[in-house]
């Protein structure tokens, strides 16, 4: 499917004005290019009978005082940040777009595809509870590196328990770089739909 086109605010495709918050351990590893997906249960709306998420395409923005190490597989605890409150500014290094929207049919189907993120079982576990009668979907992102890093303020606006941050000013994506190639990532998505559709 291809990607969506601009941003709710009527910019231009190279231009985007939304991000995603996201622990900044997971963003690193989709930025680079050793991680593919996104667990979510809200954000997303049903149209026409399909699942999407309110854009699908965003910057990410980091979070640090939600991380826990607990929820990581150990081999990527040394890379993530411990602090006690969001720091006064975050820098944006990346964006993603949105390639398919899969519905997580069992924790089975979902341990077949273990190798594709850095979220322990304490993680996975937490989500399938969280609300059980909301079904758990696997977002697969094609994410992209910008070719500068941007660093903006921390507003009051920007805080909070909340998925989608509305950008002060958006920023040109034109030169970004996907952070994996393309071959690779097919293959991957292929897996990645193969299994969630196999009967278990």
């Amino acid at each position: 499917m291809p990607f969506g086109g601009g941003t709710s605010n009527g910019y231009s495709n190279r231009m985007i004005d939304v991000a995603l918050k996201e622990w900044d351990l997971t963003i690193n590893a989709l930025l680079a290019g050793s991680q593919v997906v996104l667990l979510r249960k809200g954000g997303i709306l049903e149209s026409d009978n399909q699942f999407e998420l309110e854009h699908r395409r965003f910057l990410f923005f980091p979070t640090f005082v939600h991380q826990d190490p607990r929820m990581v597989k150990p081999a990527f605890r040394a890379g993530l940040t411990q602090i006690r409150a969001e720091p006064e500014k975050v820098t944006l290094k990346g964006y993603g777009e949105v390639a398919r929207i899969l519905e997580v049919p069992s924790r089975r189907q979902l341990e077949a595809l273990d190798d594709l993120h850095v979220w322990d079982a304490p993680l996975l576990d937490m989500r399938f509870a969280y609300r059980p009668e909301k079904p758990l979907y696997l977002v697969v992102v094609r994410a992209c590196v910008l070719p500068e890093p941007v660093t903006i303020e921390n507003t009051l606006e920007y805080a909070g328990c909340k998925s989608w941050v509305p950008l002060a000013e958006a920023i040109d994506e034109s030169a970004g770089v996907p952070a994996m190639e393309q071959e690779r990532f097919g293959q991957i998505l292929t897996r990645i739909e193969n299994t969630l559709a196999a009967k278990t």
